[in-house]
């Protein structure tokens, strides 16, 4: 083996987890109703239990309208109440670089999260094609891939605001790992780490 592949091989050995949902929320059976996508939700994961799960969705579970940057559990909040929810677990292979750029912009939402709201008129502005941003609102397909491309990553030819979901399920950047009941994920990954 060659030096250089060597050194390459070294430094693509991180990995970024794209986490697709779908719920049975009424928010997530509309957004199917008029997208027609398997998938309605995206988050980030840093790691491949989905511990470290971020994306801008509702704040608590019984109110969709208070939306905004949250950390995500695969065990509570609507994914715990919803034990039916569907998903994709789909994996992306990143440097080092890229990794610790992709935990710094993580944690710049982090460090100010209240300053981040979600991007309601852009959520509408996709039905239309259009993509609307606007300073300091996302919603969670804008989010994930503005978080990418704050790391190096850029996976699609567009901006995040005109990207959905269903971008990330069509990535062929994207290696798909895990597909079915979110609730039995944990056991896939511990049955194949065995």
């Amino acid at each position: 083996m060659s030096k250089n592949k060597k050194h390459k091989e070294k430094k693509e050995k991180k990995e970024v987890y794209i986490l697709l949902t779908k719920t049975r929320t009424v928010p997530s059976r509309v957004i199917h109703f008029f997208k027609r996508m398997p998938y309605v939700h995206v988050s980030i994961a840093l790691d491949e239990n989905l511990y470290e799960l971020y994306s801008f969705a509702r704040k608590t579970v019984h109110n969709p309208f208070n939306c905004g940057f949250i950390d995500e559990d695969i065990n509570s909040g609507i994914f715990g109440r919803d034990t039916e929810t569907k998903c994709q677990v789909l994996r992306l292979r990143v440097t080092e670089d890229q990794y610790r750029d992709i935990e710094k912009a993580i944690e710049i939402f982090k460090a100010d999260r209240e300053k981040y709201k979600y991007n309601y008129l852009g959520v509408l502005s996709i039905y239309f094609h259009l993509g609307f941003e606007r300073k300091y609102k996302y919603f969670c397909s804008q989010f994930v891939d503005k978080v990418l491309q704050m790391g190096g990553v850029d996976l699609f030819d567009k901006k995040p605001s005109k990207v959905i979901p269903d971008d990330f399920r069509n990535c062929d950047k994207l290696e798909k790992t895990f597909e079915g009941k979110l609730q039995s994920y944990r056991d896939f990954v511990n049955e194949s780490v065995i």
